[in-house]
């Protein structure tokens, strides 16, 4: 028998007689579920809407609708009091509609951005309340009075926590 015949006979030869071990058995896969779209709860619940509202004014919408929370309610009021957007209202239990505010064309939300996180948490002293470019934006701050501004907060002297800055 020639190496090339050897050759041959090993390879159409089951995987013991070549010295191999055998594949162990294939488990069947199971399908995939399918995930509904939409029904998915965010971890970061306030930067979740801070991102909803930056896409909104980036796209030029209108409206900007969120889901319900009390964090949520308090944070729609600061932005329409400081005059960032014109108004919100809660047409269902479960539904928060923001009304968008523009100067000309351009969005008065200009930017947001989340500072304490579920991952690291910021605090702020009644003393070492932040600024937001220089006066011109907000820090929004949980305190043990509730939710408000950082210059409501330092009026008031109260420290706590910084949710965010919006300008």
């Amino acid at each position: 028998m020639t190496n090339e015949e050897q050759l041959s006979a090993l390879s159409e030869a089951p995987p013991e007689q070549r010295g191999e071990r055998p594949a162990p058995p294939r488990k069947p896969v199971a399908p995939k579920k399918a995930r509904p779209k939409g029904a998915g709860a965010a971890n970061d619940p306030v930067a979740d809407m801070l991102t909803r509202v930056r896409n909104a004014a980036g796209a030029r919408h209108e409206n900007v609708t969120v889901p319900v929370s009390r964090m949520r309610v308090e944070i729609a009021r600061i932005l329409r009091d400081e005059g960032f957007i014109t108004s919100y209202e809660q047409p269902s239990p479960r539904e928060l509609v923001l009304r968008m505010k523009y100067v000309g064309k351009l969005p008065a939300v200009a930017g947001l951005r989340r500072i304490s996180k579920p991952g690291l948490r910021v605090y702020a002293r009644k003393s070492e309340m932040p600024r937001v470019l220089g006066g011109l934006g907000i820090a929004i701050v949980s305190t043990s009075a509730g939710l408000m501004s950082g210059r409501d907060a330092e009026r008031k002297g109260l420290g706590g926590e910084v949710l965010a800055y919006v300008w």
